[in-house]
């Protein structure tokens, strides 16, 4: 028997299958790499010398209002490594700077003071000025329109900056290519209405708009559009592992600095597709699967090398359910997803509604293959996402073979759907 192990929440869920019927397991050659630096020494040098940009301390010189947008709770950015330095940083080139550190919540919900301290300590939070980005309440500003022709709407604290930085993490993304980058600017401070048109479905349907790809993207190229429209001057970047350590960091241009950390990445994560019956894959446990809706990224990279009509084996707690309403509706209450996808496919972009591509995406996963989710999220609310629900890898290995009517039917496994690009 081989058995493979599976990020689930803070734990881990194991699944034994047998060696003749395991065709592979796809990881990142990140899970082996390891560097002979310490997280704060990356940045500390990637900080030293930037990528086709002055560094940081001279860019801040006479710059009177410095905002630096940082990640928020859904991301495992290790903030604590990167923006004390940034921070130091800034100052040193202008000790009078006001300072305001802008969460780039996206869509999301804002952070609660307890996550604040979590992803940042106490000595930032008591000191620091701290903004939370809200799509919906918080200052905005138009900009212009992005190449897509959709209106760019962001948060007025980042336009009205002297300088605009941020912080983040590179990984890869199931339909901008890579996050990081430009992605703190859009979606991270924008309005909803600018992150509607961005994730309109005939974007989401582009064969470009694929995890591991930026070039011809029509989402990418509005999101860079957007971070150079918006002034992001500066950019510190990590790649992380499993761990959620940082392994590897970029600072630098926006747009140039975070390529070179996606060509670093794309090295390493990039794997070639085991096609086969039956797929297991997670989506690298906390704080990545703590609901339905993010565990979709994870799926996708089982979409990648699951045989048509076969079965992804998802594995996510999703301790908080759904994870969206707006997505939760569109995708329980009409019994056929086709027809979903159809009226999806007939908006126009400007009418895209909140969470409809996260739908639209799970449609496409579902159209190809049947998927059973073990987690932690109620039955019925599995069902009703048009899944089948199982307690643990073995019973959900046991409803996947009679799906696929074989007992021996080949498996191939992705230990962390999100940090892979199958290909």
């Amino acid at each position: 028997m081989e058995t493979v192990v599976f990020p689930y929440g803070n734990e881990t869920r194991i699944l034994r299958v047998p060696k003749n019927r395991l065709k592979g397991v796809l990881r990142s050659s990140l899970h082996h790499y390891s560097p002979d630096k310490t997280q704060d020494q990356l940045v500390e040098e990637a900080l030293a010398a930037p990528i086709s940009s002055p560094p940081l301390h001279q860019l801040a010189k006479g710059k009177q209002k410095v905002v630096l947008i940082a990640s928020d709770h859904t991301r495992p950015v290790p903030s604590k490594v990167i923006v004390p330095p940034m921070l130091r940083e800034i100052r040193r080139g202008n000790p009078d700077a006001e300072i305001t550190i802008l969460i780039a919540t996206g869509c999301h919900r804002e952070m609660t003071r307890a996550e604040l301290i979590g992803k940042f300590g106490a000595d930032i939070v008591e000191r620091e000025r701290i903004e939370v980005h809200n799509c919906d309440t918080s200052p905005l500003i138009s900009i212009g329109y992005m190449p897509s022709g959709g209106e760019c709407i962001i948060n007025r604290t980042a336009y009205d900056a002297d300088l605009l930085v941020a912080e983040g993490f590179i990984e890869p993304h199931f339909f901008a290519g890579f996050s990081g980058g430009r992605k703190s600017v859009m979606p991270g401070i924008a309005g909803r209405l600018t992150v509607l048109a961005n994730h309109c479905a005939e974007f989401i349907a582009h064969p470009n708009a694929r995890t591991g790809i930026i070039e011809d993207n029509p989402i990418h190229y509005d999101m860079l559009w957007a971070a150079k429209k918006a002034g992001l001057a500066f950019i510190v970047n990590v790649v992380i592992n499993e761990r959620k350590e940082a392994v590897h960091a970029v600072a630098g241009d926006a747009e140039i600095a975070h390529l070179a950390g996606c060509e670093f990445l794309n090295s390493l994560c990039r794997t070639e597709a085991m096609p086969a019956d039956i797929v297991v894959s997670s989506n690298g446990g906390y704080p990545l699967d703590q609901n339905i809706y993010q565990a979709i990224k994870g799926m996708t990279a089982a979409e990648a090398t699951v045989k048509k009509d076969g079965v992804i084996i998802m594995l996510a707690k999703s301790e908080d359910g759904h994870g969206g309403e707006n997505f939760y509706r569109q995708m329980s209450e009409e019994a056929d997803i086709g027809k979903t996808l159809a009226a999806m496919l007939k908006r126009d972009r400007n009418e895209t509604e909140p969470d409809q591509w996260q739908a639209q995406i799970f449609i496409r996963v579902l159209q190809k293959a049947t998927v059973i989710y073990v987690s932690d999220a109620p039955d019925e609310m599995v069902r009703n996402l048009h899944m089948i629900p199982a307690t643990d890898p073995e019973d959900a290995l046991a409803k996947a073979e009679m799906i696929v009517g074989s007992s021996n039917a080949d498996i191939t496994a992705i230990p962390d759907g999100v940090a892979v690009i199958v290909a």
